[in-house]
């Protein structure tokens, strides 16, 4: 899939959202990607992880791991397309934990999966569970990077699409200068 494919998806979908937000990472943003509403159709999931499998076959990958919430349809679609075990790690007490029996082995060859990455803090969380099991970390996806590029990860980050949408700290946010109030659309609770 293209880039262009993808963008109108997120429109299409009402998934491109304008407004003012808080992004997970506690960051505001005018901008928020919401692929839950883009995921509801299975066509568009199956689709985006298929293309990212074809970038990705020759890591030999041995499972997917992804974050919950957003990582979670992203990893089990493109687990699926390569053929390979589907994890995902939740947050037990603030710390990115497995849980409900899943493990990874010392000899996984883990591809990390998210939605979308912004600063990269849910992947480099999974990441550390990752490399404290022993298993070793080939691939590093999502969807979107709405970072442009501008992510400080461990390793390049697969996209299908790369967009740079501002972010502000909120201390310093002319949205929240010019009176208009923030709203939180994920599901991770924001930063205290």
């Amino acid at each position: 899939m293209k880039a262009a494919e993808i963008a109108d998806v997120f429109r299409s979908t009402g998934a491109f959202l304008e407004g003012h937000f808080i992004l997970s990472s506690g960051l505001h943003s005018p901008n928020y990607m919401q692929c839950a509403k883009v995921l509801q159709h299975p066509e568009h999931g199956e689709r985006f992880a298929k293309s990212l499998a074809t970038k990705l076959l020759d890591l030999r990958p041995t499972a997917v791991l992804a974050p919950a919430l957003g990582g979670i349809l992203v990893g089990y679609e493109l687990a699926r397309a390569l053929k390979v075990r589907s994890l995902f790690a939740e947050r037990v007490d603030g710390i990115m934990s497995l849980r409900r029996g899943q493990e990874i082995l010392p000899s996984d060859r883990l591809i990390l999966c998210e939605d979308v990455v912004t600063t990269g803090k849910s992947i480099k969380e999974v990441e550390a569970l990752a490399l404290a099991a022993g298993a070793t970390v080939v691939a590093m996806v999502a969807i979107v990077d709405r970072s442009g590029g501008k992510w400080s990860l461990s390793q390049p980050l697969t996209s299908l699409l790369t967009m740079k949408l501002e972010t502000y700290p909120p201390e310093s946010c002319p949205l929240c200068a010019s009176g208009s109030q923030a709203v939180k659309p994920g599901s991770r609770p924001t930063p205290s």
